[in-house]
Order: structure tokens, then C-alpha cells, then sequence
């Protein structure tokens, strides 16, 4: 059993990201991209299983997030530089493709980056993470996902939302977790690594300029293709609060070789609460051949 995590330091497209490892170093690459509001911890138990099958797994903190870089302006967070760094950390580990796995904000970056960086990966494995093309659609055509996504907009006051979230050492961002999962998903002992991490100087602010930037710049004119070539994987938690499982549907769309899995007791915390079959799933795909 490979019980221990390694913690690194990577210079990536103008910024360094605290980065957790494990497994064998003469393993294929599996990155595994976290959303909003964790950081890597987030994926321990993936990490556990995937390094135990004789991978090398990297869980990075995002730009941001925890222990790495933070920097000041929003513009700093726009989806591009999001992908770039991601690039930089692969071009880092000297492996010339790996299986890259995203939830949340960090499905939505791991789309970015099979987009525009194919060269650089085997497979995408997205969990509960919208192609930016059909986020943009479901909005146009959908108003309950303009609803279900209305907390957006009160991330765009500036300062407000960070503090708030802090409130009784971070009270309200733990309650929001616990109370959009299945109940005992988010335990005490947990939340307090979740705590740590958003005591971070700057940290949440930095966190909620990801979505500052997202409506600063508007989704879909990027220049970067909408079509997905290499071979896509989506799970999909179907009791989402956030997003609803069209979008998987929608997503697949855009994708060259695509199929998705849809977890009908799941919320969107579908890594915490479906792990062992989670992690089967991305067993499964990144070994087809």
C-alpha cells in the first residue's frame, strides 16, 4: 500500500503551484483538477487508489487556492491562464501525455485544456464540470440553470462574499458544502483540513476571482475550438444543485470519442460520494485501450 503524499513546489506560466503526489515516479500521469471551494485534499481517496495501481498522481492547488500563488487582479484568473497553468505544470513533469481529471471549476479548466492543449493528454475524465459551449447554451435556452446558477452573480460584489464565508471560522463555506451533499459527505475532521486551507492570506478572496473573471469575459470566444479529440469520460452526479445533468448530455456533444456515466443518487459531490465506484470508472477508462 502507498500511503504517503509528497508535497512539491512547480513554477508554471509565471506562477508556482504547491502540488501533492503519490505513487510511483516512473508511473503514467494522472492530474487531478479540483473545484471551488476545496484544493487538493479534496481527492485523497483517489489519489490513495490510483497511486496503489501503480500510477503517479499529481493534485495540484490551483491557481489561488491554499499553498499556491495568488495573484492580485482578476484578470489573473481568466480561463486561459487557468489552462496554461495546467500545460506548464504537465511540460513540468517531463511525461509527454497524461489522463488528465476534473470536477467542478476544475473540469471546467481540464475542458480548456483538451481544447487547447491535445498534445499534451491521453484522456479527460470531467466530473459534474459543464464544456464552456453547452454552459453557454443551457444558459441561453434554460432559465431554471440561470437560476440554479444566480450565486454567480453575488460573487461579483466585491469583498462581500469572502467575508461572509468567514464568518465563525468559515461556518457558512462549510455549511454550504454540507448542506448541497448527501448527509455525513462533509464530516467535522474533514471541514477542518477545508478550514486550514481558507485561512490561506488572500486565499478565498483569490478563489471567488475565478468567477469575477469568468463574467468579465464573456464564454465561447476564445478562439480555441469547441470540439474535444481525445476520448472523453463524464460522471455526472444527477442530484446537482448546481448544475443539471443536460449539461453531461450537452457536453458529450462537443466531443470526438465521449461517453458519460450518470450517478442518479449523486449530488455534485460525486468524488466524496460515490468514491469506490468513482474511482472504478477512472480505473476503467484511463486502462482501455
Amino acid at each position: 500500500m502507498i500511503e504517503t503524499v509528497e508535497h512539491a513546489y512547480i513554477k508554471t506560466n509565471g506562477i508556482t503551484l504547491h502540488v501533492a503526489q503519490q505513487g510511483p515516479k516512473d508511473g503514467e500521469l494522472i492530474l487531478l483538477l479540483h473545484g471551488f471551494p476545496e484544493f487538493w485534499y479534496g481527492w485523497h481517496k483517489q489519489m490513495a487508489f490510483l497511486a496503489n495501481q501503480g500510477f503517479r498522481v499529481w493534485a495540484p492547488d490551483q491557481r489561488g487556492y491554499n499553498l499556491s500563488d495568488k495573484p492580485a487582479k482578476v484578470s489573473d484568473y481568466r480561463i486561459e491562464q487557468l489552462a496554461a497553468d495546467i500545460a506548464g505544470l504537465i511540460k513540468a513533469s517531463r511525461k509527454e501525455k497524461v489522463f488528465l481529471v476534473g470536477h467542478d471549476w476544475g473540469g471546467i479548466v481540464a475542458w480548456r485544456v483538451a481544447r487547447a492543449y491535445p498534445e499534451l493528454l491521453h484522456k479527460l475524465v470531467i466530473l459534474n464540470a459543464p464544456h464552456e459551449a453547452a454552459m453557454k447554451e443551457q444558459v441561453l435556452h434554460h432559465p431554471f440553470q440561470l437560476f440554479r446558477s444566480s450565486y454567480i452573480a453575488f460573487f461579483q460584489m466585491r469583498g462581500l462574499p469572502e467575508k461572509l464565508f468567514s464568518v465563525s471560522n468559515w461556518e457558512p463555506a462549510a455549511r454550504a458544502l454540507q448542506s448541497t451533499s448527501r448527509k455525513g459527505t462533509f464530516k467535522e475532521e474533514n471541514l477542518q483540513y477545508y478550514r486550514t486551507a481558507w485561512s490561506q492570506p488572500n486565499a478565498m478572496r483569490s478563489m471567488i476571482n475565478w468567477y469575477r473573471a469568468l463574467a468579465s469575459k464573456s464564454i465561447g470566444k476564445s478562439g480555441v475550438p469547441n470540439q474535444v479529440n481525445v476520448p472523453v469520460f463524464v460522471i455526472w452526479g444527477a442530484q446537482d444543485q448546481f448544475l443539471g445533468s443536460d449539461l453531461a448530455t450537452e457536453s458529450l456533444e462537443f466531443c470526438e470519442s465521449g461517453r458519460g456515466m450518470l450517478l442518479g443518487e449523486a449530488t455534485h459531490w460525486v468524488q466524496h460520494e460515490e468514491t469506490e465506484q468513482v474511482n472504478k470508472y477512472i480505473l476503467s477508462f484511463v486502462n482501455e485501450n
